[in-house]
């Protein structure tokens, strides 16, 4: 029988020897170890065991049966026990339990007085004890009857040997017991491995194999979680007609339907974020929710009374403390209406409200359009109309200054009714209220009205749950550090709370309300100035109050990775290019645009035939038109509304042009309106295949103008940013409005002919065919670059 794992090292330690000793033993009659740890052969053992018994002889028959439990005491290189003359010497023992030995010592015979020892036959038992010999020595002389002897040595022998086969045989199986090793043998052990692989078969073929399976997975991954190998899958997706990888993402019914083709039991597998772990987004029970109040915005044109109104709704004078009439920050206020309370935002112009609307941030509830009866709609105004259109809010305008002499409020109705905000007096939907907020006329009304806008909406917010709301504003303070206007729009927000708003996270330590007392806590619509945040966060971010610390600020270090990602890959936004890419892939049911033009009736007829080119796909909506050049506001609205920026004979300023290039807003300049048309209508049917793109150069600045003879009119510039070529094309460009468009006649440096002049330097140019040239024209040096399909 075979010997697993019978190392030289536990040879000799069995037999108390050095492991050098069976190291030689093996060298002489067998192969030389490689080293102390080689498993022995079965042919190994016995060279060994048949070495050691014939050198190690016992001194009598009593010690083999002496204790059956404990090895014979070994005696290393011993003599054998002297044997009398008349006697056979004891048979050599079987050194540790092992095989019988291969020979045994023959003794001589005795010269007299007894016979000679009955030769028993060989027993190939491997687990005995009992010598294949017996001779006994009588010692004394006289007959002795051996046969009786011999007799008892065979039934204690066969008993010896049952014994130890019960307990695992060799005095090796002995001793690895133990040391707590297998005690069962080799056979039996692969008996029950085989019996449990078919039981594992029987229960899998029972119940299926349960896969958990995400959104997309790799070829390789789903082999993994299958418990399947690699090329069973490939094989199975081949035979389904799809040819993949192991390395390759496969969707979630594609890996489904292999998963339960090949016997396993699908289930979608739901990723947990750490946003959804954090932050409670839970809808609230009907039951749970109580009135809150009404936030207003309050928006117009520049010095149309925003802040008089409020300074006189709050009965504060605020307004005069702020350099030259003009807002410098979003205010947040609360104020007692009719018993009330009314929560008001104060913008600086537009920017911040756009902002906050591009976050997706809906914060107001109503907007009041602030209109000075003397100035009439202006083009602030217009902006703000397009702003809360956007949003979704309803409008309540207020004719402001009707006490002064000039004041014509008719005028301002009529102005309202073209940008789609018709009054109620005329029949339509809008609130008009005629009030003087110096004087306080018709405050009183227009609050009214307010209230009861804000009824028909009925507000509501729980405040049994953590604060969430928007940040108005954020600033760094000297004194207090990163300090951040908030509004609660659901939950109530505490002293203490851990927030976390955009990449900002930290606890509340102070809080104030709006008129700078310390409040402890602050419910819905409610307006808080708080310290304690690790920065200042963007003003429209949404903040959230959380539970785990540690997890927010985890949450926080994801959403900074995510933005610098984000910032260095290129922004999606629409532009004619991808326009029909999008329709297509249904991630585009409206276009945006928004016109300027050199004149208004421009801007009406471009409108008009751009919304005329809706079809079922697709609804072209101009958000915003206006006369004068493309500025920044243009520029952020685009942005925000994902619009698309048409301008006729018109150029974007300096500023619009970098927030262009900045936020990946695509502005388009023509000439010729149907120029527009055309390419707007083939951008929608997938026709668009521009060879050409305009790529500008640089501009330079009229300083002086001189006139000579033959030549005409020369330009001294000064170019401002880029350089001017001498084989570019230039346009002639005054107060933001094209004058003419050619190509340069030439370019000087001083007297000499220049190839190009580069930025921050002065040059004189000429232009073909075009002489009203002024002091204050900006040439803009462009080319056309070819675009590869």
């Amino acid at each position: 029988m075979a010997i697993e794992k019978y190392r030289v090292h536990e040879v000799a330690k069995d037999f108390g020897l050095p492991t050098k000793t069976i190291t030689e033993i093996l060298t002489k009659y067998a192969t030389a170890p490689k080293n102390h740890m080689q498993v022995l052969t079965e042919r190994e053992l016995s060279v060994i065991f048949d070495y050691l018994t014939q050198h190690n002889q016992v001194s009598g028959i009593e010690v083999i049966f002496a204790d059956t439990y404990k090895e014979a005491p070994k005696e290393e290189a011993a003599p054998a026990a002297p044997v009398p003359p008349k006697a056979e010497p004891p048979a050599a023992r079987n050194a540790g339990g092992a095989a019988p030995a291969q020979k045994s010592a023959q003794a001589p015979q005795a010269p007299k007085g007894g016979e000679a020892p009955k030769q028993q036959p060989a027993v190939q038992q491997p687990v005995s004890r009992v010598p294949q010999k017996k001779i006994v020595d009588t010692r004394k002389g006289g007959t002795v009857n051996l046969s009786k002897y011999d007799e008892r040595l065979e039934t204690l022998g066969g008993q010896q040997g049952e014994r130890m086969q019960q307990r695992g045989g060799k005095e090796k199986f002995r001793s690895s017991q133990r040391r707590g090793g297998p005690a069962f043998s080799n056979k039996r052990r692969q008996d029950e491995a085989e019996k449990m692989r078919r039981l594992q078969l029987e229960i899998a073929k029972k119940s299926p194999l349960k896969v958990q399976i995400p959104d997309e997975i790799s070829v390789g991954e789903l082999a993994s979680r299958m418990k399947k190998t690699g090329a069973e899958v490939v094989k199975c997706l081949m035979k389904n007609g799809i040819m993949a990888s192991l390395s390759q993402l496969i969707d979630f019914d594609t890996a489904s339907f292999v998963a339960e083709e090949m016997g396993c039991r699908v289930e979608k597998e739901v990723v947990v974020t750490i946003e959804e772990k954090l932050i409670d987004v839970t809808e609230d029970r009907p039951e749970d929710l109580v009135p809150r109040a009404p936030v207003v915005v309050v928006m117009g044109h520049v010095d149309h009374g925003k802040t008089s109104l409020l300074d006189t709704i709050r009965n504060a004078s605020v307004a005069s403390g702020e350099a030259g009439g003009i807002t410098q920050h979003i205010g947040a206020y609360q104020a007692q209406v009719n018993g009330k309370p009314v929560t008001f935002l104060d913008t600086p112009g537009h920017e911040a409200f756009t902002s906050m609307r591009a976050r997706g941030a809906m914060i107001t509830d109503i907007a009041i359009l602030m209109v000075a009866a003397d100035d009439g709609i202006m083009p602030q105004t217009i902006e703000s109309i397009n702003h809360a259109k956007a949003a979704n809010i309803p409008i309540i305008v207020a004719v402001n200054k009707i006490d002064k002499e000039n004041a014509n409020p008719d005028r301002v109705l009529q102005q309202l009714t073209e940008h789609g905000l018709v009054p109620e007096d005329w029949g339509g939907e809008t609130i008009c209220c005629k009030i003087s907020a110096k004087k306080n006329i018709g405050i009183d009304n227009l609050l009214e009205n307010l209230v009861l806008l804000a009824e028909i909406q009925e507000l509501k917010a729980n405040p049994n749950r953590a604060g969430q709301g928007t940040v108005i504003e954020a600033r760094l303070d000297k004194g207090r550090g990163p300090v951040a206007t908030l509004l609660i729009q659901n939950g109530t927000l505490k002293q203490g709370d851990v927030i976390i708003a955009g990449t900002a996270v930290g606890r509340v330590r102070t809080m104030l309300d709006f008129k700078g007392g310390r409040v402890t806590e602050a419910g819905p619509s409610v307006p808080v100035e708080i310290a304690g945040l690790s920065e200042a966060p963007e003003a429209g971010s949404p903040f959230f109050a959380v539970a785990d610390e540690r997890m927010a600020r985890e949450l926080v270090e994801q959403r900074k990775a995510e933005a610098r990602a984000k910032a260095a890959a290129p922004v999606q936004k629409v532009s004619l290019e991808n326009l029909f890419d999008q329709i297509q892939a249904g991630e585009r049911k409206e276009l945006a645009l928004i016109v300027k033009a050199d004149v208004q009736g421009s801007v009406e007829a471009v409108k008009t035939s751009l919304e005329k080119l809706s079809n079922d796909e697709v609804n072209v909506r101009v958000i915003h038109g206006g006369v004068g050049a493309v500025n920044e506001s243009d520029v952020m609205l685009a942005a925000s509304s994902n619009a698309i920026i048409v301008g006729f004979n018109i150029r974007p300023d300096a500023a619009a042009r970098d927030g262009a290039a900045r936020q990946n807003v695509d502005m388009r300049m023509y000439r010729v309106i149907y120029d527009c048309i055309d390419e707007i209508e083939a951008a929608m049917k997938g026709m668009l295949a521009p060879k050409y793109r305009e790529v500008v150069l640089g501009h330079a600045e009229v300083r002086q103008t001189y006139k000579v003879s033959g030549v005409g009119t020369v330009a001294g510039c000064y170019v401002q940013d880029g350089k001017i070529v001498r084989a570019c094309s230039v346009r002639v460009v005054r107060d933001g409005i094209v004058i003419h468009e050619g190509s340069l006649a030439s370019l000087k440096r001083f007297k000499d002919d220049a190839k190009e002049v580069a930025e921050n330097y002065e040059c004189g140019m000429t232009v073909e065919k075009f002489n009203d040239i002024k002091e204050g024209d900006i040439i803009e040096g462009y080319t056309m670059e070819e675009i590869p399909r």
